[in-house]
């Protein structure tokens, strides 16, 4: 029974673990994009392209927690 207890709050904890790294990654998405925006309007074509490069590693790490998150339901 003790360790059924341990095991339900490691779970508990790895689920919130992974909810926070979500919403981490959620938040640096929004403020890749924001500078993204400005410097297509100031035209830096190179900086533009490594926030493009970010914000797709960002979805693809977003996506992976989420996987691992419902897949834990």
């Amino acid at each position: 029974m003790n360790q059924d207890h341990w095991r339900r709050k490691l779970i508990v904890n790895r689920k919130k673990s992974l909810q926070r790294g979500i919403e981490s990654l959620e938040k640096q998405i929004k403020l890749h994009e924001e500078k993204l925006r400005k410097v297509e309007q100031e035209d830096n074509i190179e900086l533009a392209e490594y926030y493009k490069k970010e914000i797709a590693a960002k979805k693809r790490d977003k996506e992976e927690k989420q996987r691992m998150l419902d897949k834990g339901r």
